[in-house]
């Protein structure tokens, strides 16, 4: 008799919701939609209407096929699981797919009668992604869709996102995209972000964001619900203050309140029953909470289950997850529907009405129900044959049953390697090693598969991978190890630390683990060809050629297959060592790539000699390498170097002075996702160089600065002295000698010490000025004749040219100097490296000046050097040179290009600041706490304003520094 009566009390009746406050979005996205390919951006904060909107929009328009998918809230979201789960839930029966659809086999194994045979595994996981995404747009294409929803995207996985433009773009069908999302629940470096601001080419845009419904508008939504315009204005004013106008907030405090039956009618209007007795609940969680309470048990174990499985289920699975028979769980689901709890997702699929009343039931389920439900629908989902891995590992992982979890969290990660997600394998394999006790077996693999997936993709990590690095070393105490998997594992953490920067940790590891892998040489040339590169600040060349000689050695164990990779590593070691017989060994390579992985390892190796031929001065060979390199990579689908590639190019082009448009280029690669750290600081170096030979001081030196910081603390000596020795001649110009020693003092100790003289051809010549200057001339002499001492015998055309120009620094006299800066602009010149030629004429020019004689010579050199300048793009050197032309008195004339004004030989306004106050009597610190400047700022600010009035004392800038002074001078601008 109770359960009847439960079964058929029900509240105050009620309708649905109206649609209101919404007719011009509402009519903006039928217009977008049949008006040909839009991109329509719903934004709003939960709760807000945008899943309405777009079923509002949407209705009426049967012509057009869609493609609902929905992204649910997870902690890591599985790659492309909304369009996986969308798609899922159509037939491909009757659709003509091409073999490339083979690449989808691993997301839609219940289709695998239905698909063309798996397709050839490739070796670079960038390559695969590209291919999957391609055969989901044959698939989304020859479905016949029309517009694709994406609802929740700040929900979605990297791989979702950034498939989308991939999809408009290569679709030959005008598709529409529609994007529903929550601006300020978007990651940090979300791909939705680029998609938001940057929609794809062909689609008209149209954006919206929904917000809080006014007054009116809600007292329109509670009379629908009530199905009468007889609604307290004092009732509504109320729900609208305490919910903000959210029409979700608004619904759901409307229901708590009916169900309790404290809504009454009074005076011939709806009203709540006392207006200072009850509290609307401040949360909607507290709201569905409490409305689940009032349900009965069968309803409850329904919301249950459904918040549980998360994704639309049918009504056999919502039974057996919750435990009921075939009655009691068609009545819990109807309850469950009528409380508006649950929502009919599709023909017979149900889902809880959102993601937040989800979330709220299943964190009020018992841990222990908890446990079991997932369980269950761990079962049920099993049982189906169609569950994804991801989804079966999260359901597992919350049972508790840590060895099912393990098997499909492995599955998972797998296939988001497989996808190109490298960070979403990471996540789940880290997860399930630090989260759960395994056996020493699963718990070596585990770790082995998390090291392997972490130096793969350590780009995406982010501060996680300093937690996989920590997890890594756990290991290594945890168990104890066989030694080659001990061995292994070091390898993998060395390689970890090495790609973070961290060289001292990274090599230590590595290095120890060579003496573990006597059973697994191939794992041991690899460890030691790790150690042959001359990274780091302390090991000297010797010791790299050590770990290379025994690596060589090692060779023959090596299986067939192996051959290439460490020849390319062998020949890229030595040549940046310096070491001639890296040009034979390079000469060596091209014969030998037959399979798609060698041609593919010989597009590296030749990449890595371009590289390398650029340091030795081999500007020719450098260009043919890598534009070879450039072909191979784009024919072998190498897409994960060729940025690499392009940006290394763009450094022979800046040398060889083909500078229009580089900065645009380089900009753009920088950018780019795909850019790998070690090339995004080179791109970094040659936007600061670009933009110091440009005149943007400000934007040159926070470029040089990130890269000299982040190259040093790596131990990348070949990409750390260029934009160090840049910094420097822009302190020396200053004249910050001291600042610019500080910052080239570290990075040419390290040359010094591992011997690498091959790549102190864009620093030494900056350092050496800097000890001149400073009066260190023994130790400059010093430096030059061990810089000297490191080239005898080798060819490199580079650092010769900059070892004439440090001799002439150090020279007797100025005519000797002359003659050595003459012989280096040669020398750059025969490269050619016009830039670096133009520097040293300028040095030639200026010792002849000082030498008293052939001013004449000295004065037309001054003027070819400042026109070719100027036709080059150097125009912060071409005013250098024109102000030294006018102190000569020579007239020489400065065209302002736009920009930032170079003031010359004139104080710029802010020199003239900055004097002013110092001669006012304040100290450096006070004038940068007046004018809100680094002191450091104020330093040079000041230095440059003694050097253009020609003063070397604060008593000197005093007296230039008068009013009167400052009306008539014309040094002041």
């Amino acid at each position: 008799m109770e359960r009847q009566l439960a079964r058929t009390a029900r509240p105050i009746e009620s309708t649905g919701p109206a649609f209101v406050g919404r007719d011009r979005e509402l009519a903006a996205v039928a217009e977008a939609l049949t008006g040909g390919p839009a991109l329509v951006l719903v934004e709003g904060e939960a709760g807000i209407g945008k899943t309405r909107l777009l079923q509002e929009s949407l209705r009426g328009l049967d012509e057009l096929t869609v493609l609902a998918a929905a992204c649910p809230p997870m902690a890591e979201p599985f790659p492309l699981g909304p369009l996986v789960d969308a798609l899922h839930r159509r037939s491909i029966d009757g659709v003509e797919l091409t073999p490339l659809a083979g690449a989808l086999r691993p997301l839609f194994p219940e289709w695998a009668e239905h698909l063309p045979p798996a397709l050839e595994p490739l070796e670079d996981p960038s390559s695969t992604r590209h291919r999957l995404f391609r055969a989901l747009v044959e698939l989304v294409e020859r479905s016949g869709v029309d517009v694709l929803v994406l609802e929740d995207a700040h929900w979605a996985d990297a791989a979702t996102l950034e498939f989308l433009p991939m999809l408009c773009a290569s679709s030959d069908r005008d598709l529409s995209l529609v994007v529903t999302y929550r601006a300020t629940d978007v990651p940090a470096g979300s791909p939705l972000l680029r998609l938001t601001s940057r929609p794809p080419a062909g689609l008209r845009r149209l954006s919206l964001t929904l917000q809080p419904l006014g007054v009116d508008a809600t007292t329109a939504l509670v009379a629908s619900i009530f199905a009468t315009d007889d609604v307290s204005a004092e009732f509504v004013s109320f729900l609208h203050r305490h919910t903000g106008g959210v029409p979700l907030a608004v619904e759901e405090s409307v229901s708590l309140l009916r169900d309790r039956g404290d809504i009454v009618r009074r005076g011939g209007e709806w009203s709540r029953r006392a207006l200072d007795e009850l509290q609307v609940p401040p949360t909607v969680r507290d709201s569905v909470l409490e409305r689940v309470a009032r349900l009965a048990p069968e309803a409850r174990r329904i919301l249950a289950a459904a918040a549980v499985l998360t994704d639309p289920a049918d009504e056999p699975t919502l039974a057996a997850v919750a435990g009921l028979d075939e009655e009691d769980a068609r009545f819990g689901l109807a309850e469950a529907l009528s409380s508006g709890l649950v929502r009919e997702a599709a023909a017979g699929r149900f889902v809880c009405r959102h993601a937040l009343a989800s979330r709220a039931i299943e964190e009020a389920t018992p841990a222990s129900e908890r446990r079991h439900l997932h369980r269950k629908a761990a079962e049920a989902l099993q049982g189906s044959g169609t569950a994804p891995v991801a989804r079966l590992s999260r359901h597992y992982r919350e049972a508790g049953d840590v060895a099912a979890w393990s098997r499909y969290a492995e599955a998972a990660a797998d296939l988001a390697l497989e996808s190109g997600e490298d960070r979403a394998a990471v996540v789940v394999l880290h997860e399930l090693l630090t989260t759960a006790d395994h056996p020493p077996d699963r718990h070596a693999r585990l770790v082995r598969s998390l090291g392997e997936a972490a130096t793969w993709g350590v780009a995406a990590l982010g501060d996680l991978a300093l937690e996989v690095a920590e997890t890594l070393s756990s290991a290594l105490e945890r168990y104890d190890l066989p030694a080659a998997q001990r061995g292994e594992i070091r390898v993998l953490l060395g390689r970890l630390w090495l790609q973070l920067g961290d060289f001292d940790a990274g090599i230590s590891q590595v290095e120890a683990a060579v003496a573990d892998l006597a059973e697994r040489p191939e794992l041991a040339v690899r460890a030691m060809i790790s150690l042959a590169y001359p990274r780091g600040h302390d090991w000297p060349v010797s010791r790299h050629l050590e770990w290379l000689g025994r690596a060589t050695r090692a060779m023959p164990h090596l299986p067939e297959a192996e051959r290439v990779w460490f020849d390319v590593d062998r020949a890229s070691a030595l040549l940046m060592m310096g070491e001639e017989s890296g040009w034979s060994a390079a000469a060596e390579l091209a014969g030998e790539a037959t399979t798609l992985f060698d041609q593919r390892q010989l597009a590296r190796g030749l990449m890595n000699v371009g590289h390398s031929a650029i340091g030795w001065g081999r500007d020719d060979d450098a260009r043919r390498q890598l534009d070879r390199a450039i072909e191979l990579l784009a024919s072998t689908g190498y897409q994960r170097l060729m940025n690499s590639a392009l940006i290394t190019r763009a450094l022979v082009d800046w040398h060889a002075g083909a500078w229009d448009g580089l900065a645009d280029r380089v900009g753009e690669l920088a950018d780019s996702d795909d850019t790998l750290p070690e090339a995004l600081l080179e791109a970094r170096m040659l936007l600061g160089l670009a933009g110091l030979a440009d005149g943007r001081r400000a934007d040159a030196e926070e470029h040089l600065r990130t890269v000299v910081a982040e190259a040093g603390r790596r131990g990348l000596v070949d990409v750390h002295a260029a934009p160090t020795g840049a910094l420097g001649r822009l302190y020396l110009a200053d004249d910050a000698v001291d600042d610019a020693l500080q910052v080239t003092g570290p990075a040419m100790a390290t040359i010094v010490r591992k011997e690498l003289w091959l790549w102190a051809a864009d620093l030494a010549p900056a350092h050496v000025e800097g000890l001149v200057r400073a009066g260190r001339l023994a130790e400059a002499g010093e430096l030059v004749d061990r810089f000297a001492a490191g080239l005898a015998g080798r060819d490199m055309p580079a650092s010769r040219a900059a070892l004439l120009v440090c001799q002439g620094l150090v020279a007797a006299d100025d005519a000797t100097a002359a003659d050595l800066f003459g012989q280096a602009a040669e020398a750059w010149s025969r490269l050619p490296r016009p830039y670096a030629e133009l520097l040293a004429r300028e040095r030639r020019a200026r010792s002849l000046l000082a030498a008293g004689s052939a001013g004449d010579a000295a004065l037309d050199l001054l003027t070819s050097v400042q026109r070719r300048l100027r036709e080059l793009g150097a125009r912060w050197d071409a005013d250098r040179v024109a102000q030294l032309m006018r102190g000569q008195g020579v007239d020489v004339a400065r065209a302002w290009r736009g920009g930032r004004r170079g003031y010359g030989d004139r104080l710029s306004p802010r020199e003239l600041e900055v004097a002013r106050l110092v001669a006012q009597g304040l100290t450096n610190r006070q004038v940068a706490e007046s004018l809100y400047l680094s002191p450091r700022t104020v330093d040079r600010h000041l230095s440059a304003a003694m050097r253009k009035l020609a003063v070397r004392s604060r008593t000197a800038l005093a007296v230039a520094i008068t009013a009167d002074a400052a009306a008539t001078d014309p040094k002041i601008g």
